[in-house]
């Protein structure tokens, strides 16, 4: 069996920018243990399959260690290369996901992920946190029912890109990511992220839009505004353009393509 594969960068209009991710198009579902496999050996945070249905695609992401319900940089660079590679022409793209509907629209080469917003609970915080991130967080907040992600915040942005976690005391808390921000003061834009996930195979994620449905609500709240900058700061970096939108969160940017391929199965 052949299959096509292609790679971009999501969230930069550079190469060896933003987050990477590896989009395989199929005509029909494979054995999941399969799709498991090749993100496994592709070794990137994400790898997304489309099946065609419909209006849209099906559309499923897996790390190397896990299909996850949400994805936002892969889900741009599957669009993206959709629109670049394989012919799609119409300016609003359909995926149909575990996580309901998403949209994703083009305007030039700047991409719009439209995706549903997720209300956020604080809860309390034990030690466990402040030893496994090497730093004392102001809070945390989660989504109620999901043990997917934690978000956590700090005073300031230069406490967040300080950050060196101790991956082993990460991976063992009872959430399978940490998202950790602050304000932007100190990098021009509203607030700063980090995304830390090595339970699932990914030690530092580079730009993480699904982490941005949780940040964007919470710093829409915070700041009394629904446009907001927003940049991930890890070694690669990224910069979103966000936007509240009643129960929806709009994330705006662009992919470069990297490579195109064949997997030999």
């Amino acid at each position: 069996m052949q299959l096509p594969i292609y790679q971009a960068d999501a969230f930069t209009s550079e190469l060896f920018q933003g987050n990477p991710a590896a989009y395989v198009p199929l005509t029909r579902w494979l054995d999941d243990h399969l799709m498991q496999q090749i993100a496994a050996e592709n070794n990137l945070a994400e790898t997304a399959f489309t099946v065609a249905a419909g209006n849209g695609f099906e559309l499923r992401w897996f790390t190397p260690g896990e299909e996850v319900p949400l994805c936002g940089h892969a889900t741009l660079v599957t669009a993206h290369l959709l629109w670049t590679e394989l012919g799609v022409t119409d300016d609003e793209i359909h995926f149909f996901t575990r996580s309901g509907e998403l949209i994703v629209r083009r305007d030039g080469d700047l991409l719009a992920l439209d995706f549903p917003a997720q209300t956020n609970s604080e809860i309390a915080l034990t030690d466990e946190y402040a030893r496994a991130l090497g730093a004392q967080p102001l809070r945390a907040l989660e989504v109620a029912g999901s043990d997917d992600q934690l978000l956590v915040e700090f005073a300031s942005a230069a406490e967040v890109a300080e950050l060196a976690p101790d991956m082993r005391a990460v991976a063992a808390l009872p959430y399978k990511g940490l998202i950790c921000t602050a304000p932007g003061e100190g990098f021009d834009c509203d607030f700063v992220s980090r995304f830390f996930a090595p339970a699932i195979g990914i030690d530092e994620d580079p730009v993480t839009g699904s982490a941005h449905t949780r940040l964007v609500p919470m710093w829409a709240e915070k700041l009394d505004k629904t446009r907001l900058k927003a940049k991930q700061i890890s070694a690669r970096g990224g910069e979103l353009d966000c936007t509240l939108q009643g129960d929806r969160v709009i994330m705006c940017g662009r992919a470069k393509t990297y490579l195109r391929g064949q997997i030999s199965l």
